[in-house]
């Protein structure tokens, strides 16, 4: 009787959630989204839109009410996705890195100021953030940066630059990683919240083959944090910095992002477009429709995974899971797209004109961008290292026996 209890409940709450959106949701912007520029629009029915579900809390629908959150267990939020989906709706405060990593890492670490700080306005997508990790001569060994945090009475002083900062040329916030001792490699890291907006910041875009530039240079010179902007204890970074990095492979996983919004055409329809259909209404080319219907089954089997994970974990998801999701998930959205292109044919792989759809031009663009999703927040590599001795408990082959 209690699960049944329980059933009602969920299903009272999915209809309450469809009557609000219903109700707040502006038709002018079913199917349309938020893309890391925060396009979307900042003025009429998309600021009204990100004010109301902001106020709401349900742009972050399980953190907690005392912070702006939406305060709903996971099942709730699970139902709230698919409702939003239904109306094709976007969460307008998903631009930056605040909901996704930093957001969640100063619920775990921060104090109760910065919680009440730096979380509604995350909440309610009034403040941009980027996280500063990767350095030029700190990729895959990131313990090794060098980026120097100084002790100055009042105020912490900043200098040194990172690299790949994804969208530092909007933030007004980075959680970055800094030296602050020297003579210990992991243990003399920091973890500080920097203000963008100030002199000592200047950020370089990194144009790529996609054609965007969602990697900055970021150069700091003398810049300031104030002494509260610490997160976690002094020569503690390294570990927030690998929490935040839970956060951010749990967010790759394709389940992250509890107010997903819009839809993507399958594959099998737009195979039928492109290529067409036998005489039974089946997708003419067998090969490619065996293809299709594998990886299908592939994006199923990984969203059905999430799923199990989110009811099994106490934290939400955020564990060594992630690793594995976070392959799993790239593997799909990469075979999807050498679909699309393959389904497309010459269509596909246009980059100007009149003679392809817009549908077509981002095809390819998805594709070459995509091709990143093996290599940022930890490479498949190292999710694999990840899976190897931390889960399936297997002997680290760097160390001698």
């Amino acid at each position: 009787m209690a699960d049944d209890g329980a059933d009602v409940a969920l299903e009272a709450f999915r209809a309450d959630a469809a009557a609000w959106l219903a109700d707040n949701f502006p038709p002018s912007l079913k199917g349309k989204g938020i893309d890391f520029e925060g396009a979307g629009g900042s003025t009429g029915d998309a600021e009204l839109w990100r004010q109301r579900v902001g106020d709401k809390g349900w742009t972050t629908p399980t953190w907690p009410k005392a912070y702006g959150g939406g305060g709903l267990s996971t099942r709730e939020a699970r139902v709230l996705q698919q409702e939003m989906a239904k109306v094709g709706a976007y969460n307008p405060a998903a631009a930056g890195m605040g909901i996704t990593m930093i957001g969640p890492t100063i619920l775990d670490y921060g104090t109760e100021e910065q919680k009440k700080e730096h979380i509604p306005p995350i909440v309610k997508g009034e403040v941009r953030w980027c996280v500063g990790y990767s350095e030029p001569g700190a990729g895959s060994d990131l313990a090794s940066l060098t980026t120097k945090c100084e002790d100055k009475g009042d105020h912490w002083l900043v200098n040194g630059s990172k690299i790949w900062t994804s969208g530092a040329q909007y933030a007004d916030w980075c959680g970055c990683l800094v030296r602050t001792d020297t003579s210990h490699k992991h243990e003399g890291i920091s973890f500080l919240l920097i203000p963008m907006k100030q002199p000592g910041v200047e950020t370089r875009p990194i144009k790529l083959i996609a054609g965007a530039s969602p990697f900055c240079e970021t150069f700091f010179t003398d810049a300031k944090a104030a002494k509260h902007d610490m997160l976690g204890p002094y020569n503690g970074g390294w570990t927030v910095g690998k929490r935040l990095l839970q956060h951010e492979r749990a967010s790759q996983t394709g389940g992250g992002n509890p107010m997903a919004g819009g839809r993507v055409e399958a594959l099998s329809d737009m195979a039928k477009r492109y290529v067409g259909v036998d005489d039974k209404g089946r997708l003419a080319d067998s090969g490619l429709r065996t293809r299709i219907i594998h990886n299908q089954m592939d994006g199923h089997a990984h969203t059905l995974t999430i799923m199990r994970v989110r009811d099994e974990a106490k934290n939400d998801g955020a564990t060594t899971t992630a690793s594995i999701l976070k392959n799993s998930a790239t593997n799909v959205t990469q075979q999807r797209a050498e679909l699309t292109l393959e389904i497309m044919g010459h269509q596909g792989l246009g980059w100007e004109g009149d003679t392809f759809k817009g549908e077509e031009l981002q095809a390819v663009r998805g594709w070459l961008s995509g091709k990143a999703m093996s290599i940022y927040g930890g490479s498949a590599e190292i999710q694999n290292n990840i899976i190897s001795k931390r889960i399936l408990g297997l002997p680290d082959p760097t160390q001698s026996t």
